[in-house]
């Protein structure tokens, strides 16, 4: 249930977006795709038109993140000039090379797409300057900056991001004060009204009909939401760089459907790995009730009549752009530095390269090296761990606890094992140059990467390609030119790049000797090994890149929104709640109105109703009906010109029993097998009497997996066996269904059986057996009595009942319906369907057949009268 804060999402944000947002709008212009740009600066319409004429032609994505990939430095010397620059009076801005926005875009290439980028600045501009800013990184760059007032960006990400959800993304929950940031409903807010106002950036530069809109990050998680909102049709795509947790996890977070909701606002998502994957569809089917399934390969969710892909696939490196560091003369000269300071003293350099946070396992990786040291003091004098400390993303009490470890740790080991000239161990936490950092990747000999838990961690891909080389670098180390390249990795079991290297040593970082021992055997392994992982590693990695990674999620976006033209869509509930519905362009709402209409023009009808989740709820304990709905059906029944029918699953005891007082009301029983026309009439079977012998085959095993499935039962009915596990858990449920069912079919494939999986059930019942036999067998006694219906309503829920629908809607043109019938087949929610209409709920349908009902008490009154 949505919490009652955020009943109205647009309220909540607006409080702190407002009065910025109205700046904001008109300070950039709007991107059109017809030549020029809708602009209130005259001065910017030359450069602008150049940029809106080439989105004619190509394909145009809005890149939205966090970050921009851009640089701004304060200008020192106002007559100062710098190469692939643009300055403002104050400013002076480049791109951001290491950032994988821009690294994106070179993969796409400039002749396929056009890209603009959304996403905050990494310094603060005054808003004094914000106008002039934006006119220049919107015109040169193509970006457009969302300028935040410094405590709200701080709130939402020093705060929620960082404190919050960062945390329990890795698996951190906040058992403590100490131990990451308890919930924060002011933090939330914050977050939500960052969102909000990305969003209203977006709308400023979108054309909904054509532009693609890819959101990276768990910054922006509920963004989805907001321009699905605005644009039921946007080509929406987000991709989450970190892990997701497992639902056991997931669930503790107080807005744990709202974040989903949201996200399923996408039509692509996209993970680094299938655990990711598998664990944020565990959570949709755990806490919104929503199963997925895989087509031709592709993983899908249905929500709303919309299909939400899944894509995995971890994200790659920029192949250029590490080739020409590699190529670089300070390369050259800080890899002969290493060489010498390491090499050609006689020791091997071991490598770590980590962000300095709490789920790096850096001090883990330094009790290792210790353990290592100590089982072999052969090693000491020879062996040195380099490890490079990066800036943490957050700050906090954790980040200062981390630096004392590492400090202590560093510091003991070096006392203990340092000799004059030698430490074993060198802590490196100055920023470094990214040559400086790629010259140590050369020049090790094994790169360790231990995080405790971390999403697509590329430092490995790095290494890699590092390790690979060229000609130069070559000649420095003293390599033979021809010589087969080796490198060797030690990665955690925990990090997403991990299932990609299966030629690297994977262990779990908590379990010290383990990694002293993979230590061990990078080192000790024969050089044709080596050289055949690093072999097999390099050829993923220089094929699975960054450029690959980007088009192959563009393709998947495309294809996912093709269907928009084919469906009509709308928005329905509030806030977080938010969702569209898209439905088949046929597909709609049966109105009261229309279909009372019809039932007062036609003096021969035939009513058709499924029963559980039609009539009755299905998460009803109690299935026997309610007085109300006797009364209905009497009344119906009681008009000469109705034939009415309940085509149930249930068998015909139960059904007996539960409708005795409704005289000539029609029953089905089990699927259609048992048909009786009235209360006093004698059951008939639509079917040849079936040999029920098979249930000796069947119900042992059914047995066997009610007894292994908790919440599981099996319903033995006269001519089938139903194996129900509505109450079992989800996840485990279905899944021994699958495996039930086709235990169920190999078994049985002898017999005169059909095995067939329904709503939280797996059904054997005869070969032949159908509700669609009921509708076809009623319609056949109508003609033969000379009663063409020209009114017909078949009601359903589930698989089962579009068999009756397929028959009723096939018939239309046929002998046994009127020629100018109305026909109504109606499903029950708004979902893919046989039925051209539907209805939300029960309680819908029942308001519907009580509507009718007064139409016959009426017309009864009147005849009488």
């Amino acid at each position: 249930m949505v919490s009652r804060s955020y009943s109205n999402l647009l309220e909540l944000a607006s409080g702190e977006s407002s009065p910025t947002l109205g700046r904001i709008s008109r300070r950039i212009p709007r991107v059109m795709t017809v030549p020029g740009i809708i602009s209130d600066d005259d001065s910017s319409e030359s450069v602008c038109s150049d940029a809106s004429t080439s989105s004619i032609s190509k394909d145009r994505i809005i890149m939205v993140a966090n970050q921009l990939p851009i640089r701004a430095h304060r200008k020192l010397d106002t007559n100062s000039t710098v190469s692939n620059t643009r300055s403002s009076k104050g400013w002076i801005f480049s791109w951001d090379e290491n950032s994988l926005l821009l690294q994106m875009k070179d993969g796409l290439g400039d002749d396929d797409v056009e890209v603009i980028y959304v996403g905050c600045l990494k310094e603060e501009i005054h808003p004094n300057e914000q106008d002039e800013v934006s006119q220049i990184l919107l015109e040169t760059f193509k970006c457009v900056p969302t300028f935040l007032p410094t405590d709200l960006y701080s709130r939402y990400y020093h705060g929620f991001c960082k404190q919050q959800l960062w945390p329990l993304f890795h698996y951190m929950l906040p058992l403590s004060p100490d131990l990451g940031g308890r919930f924060n409903r002011s933090l939330w807010q914050a977050y939500v009204s960052v969102n909000k106002i990305f969003a209203d950036r977006i709308m400023e530069v979108i054309n909904p009909e054509d532009d693609f809109v890819w959101v990276h990050d768990y910054h922006l998680m509920v963004l989805p939401s907001f321009l699905r909102k605005r644009f039921n049709r946007v080509k929406l795509g987000f991709f989450l760089h970190s892990p997701f947790p497992s639902s056991e996890i997931y669930k503790t977070l107080p807005i744990r459907v709202e974040l989903l909701r949201a996200l399923l606002n996408s039509d692509l998502i996209g993970f680094h790995t299938f655990d990711y994957a598998r664990h944020f569809l565990s959570c949709c089917s755990r806490m919104l009730g929503l199963s997925y399934e895989s087509k031709r390969g592709y993983i899908g969710l249905e929500y709303y009549g919309r299909t939400v892909s899944i894509k995995i696939l971890p994200v790659g490196i920029h192949m250029g752009q590490l080739q020409s560091v590699l190529s670089l003369p300070e390369t050259e000269a800080k890899v002969a530095e290493l060489r010498k300071q390491y090499c050609d003293r006689g020791r091997t350099m071991l490598l770590g390269v980590d962000d300095m946070d709490i789920f790096k396992g850096i001090s883990l990786k330094l009790l290792a090296m210790e353990q290592f040291l100590l089982q072999h003091p052969e090693c000491q004098g020879k062996m040195v761990l380099v490890q490079i400390a990066l800036p943490a993303r957050g700050r906090g009490k954790d980040v200062k606890e981390v630096q004392e470890e590492t400090y202590s740790t560093v510091k003991r080991i070096n006392q203990t094992f340092g000799k004059p000239g030698y430490d074993p161990v060198i802590l490196i936490d100055e920023p470094l140059k990214f040559y400086e950092r790629i010259a140590y990747y050369v020049v090790a000999e094994c790169c360790l990467v231990t995080a405790v838990r971390d999403g697509m961690n590329l430092i490995p891909y790095e290494y890699i390609i590092s390790r690979q080389g060229n000609e130069r670098l070559d000649t420095v180390l003293g390599l033979d030119l021809s010589a087969p390249r080796k490198s060797m990795l030690v990665v955690s079991e925990f990090i997403g790049c991990s299932p990609s290297l299966s030629g690297a040593i994977r262990v779990n970082p908590w379990n010290i000797s383990a990694v002293s021992d993979a230590m061990d055997s990078a080192l000790a392994m024969a050089e044709a090994e080596k050289q055949g992982r690093h072999e097999k590693h390099y050829r993923y990695v220089s094929t699975h890149h960054v450029g690959y990674w980007a088009r192959s999620f563009l393709q998947d976006l495309e294809r996912t929104c093709r269907e928009h033209v084919r469906r009509r869509c709308w928005g329905i509930g509030f806030g977080l709640s938010f969702r569209v519905v898209a439905l088949d362009l046929n597909f709609r709402k049966l109105s009261v109105e229309h279909i009372v209409s019809a039932y007062k023009r036609t003096t021969t009808r035939a009513i058709l109703l499924d029963y559980d989740g039609t009539l009755m709820p299905q998460a009803s304990i109690d299935k026997s009906p309610s007085s109300k709905s006797i009364e209905i059906l009497n009344s119906l029944c009681q008009d000469k010109n109705n034939i009415v029918f309940i085509v149930s699953a249930k068998s015909r005891k139960m059904l007996t029993e539960w409708f005795s007082p409704c005289e000539k009301l029609g029953i089905a029983a089990e699927h259609g097998y048992f048909l009786r026309l009235q209360r006093d009439m004698e059951w008939e079977t639509c079917v040849p009497l079936v040999d029920c012998t098979w249930k000796q085959i069947a119900e042992p095993v059914m047995k066997q997996y009610t007894e292994t499935t908790d919440g599981s039962n099996i319903e033995d009915r006269e001519t089938a066996l139903v194996w129900c596990y509505e109450d079992a858990d989800p996840d485990f449920g279905s899944c021994q269904a699958k495996e039930l069912l086709n235990h169920l079919e190999s078994v049985l494939a002898n017999e005169p059986v059909t095995v067939k999986s329904g709503q939280n059930v797996v059904e054997v019942k005869p070969q032949g057996v159908s509700k669609g036999l009921v509708a076809k067998r009623l319609l056949s006694r109508m003609q033969e009595k000379g009663m063409l219906p020209g009114f017909v309503l078949c009601i359903g829920d589930d698989r089962s009942d579009e068999d009756m629908f397929e028959v009723i809607t096939s018939s239309i043109a046929g002998p046994t319906i009127n020629p100018r019938a109305e026909v109504f087949a109606c499903t029950v929610g708004k979902k893919p369907s046989m039925a051209k209409y539907y209805l939300d709920d029960t309680v819908e349908i029942v308001r519907l057949m009580q509507g009718l009902a007064s139409v016959s008490d009426q017309m009864l009154l009147s005849a009488s009268s």
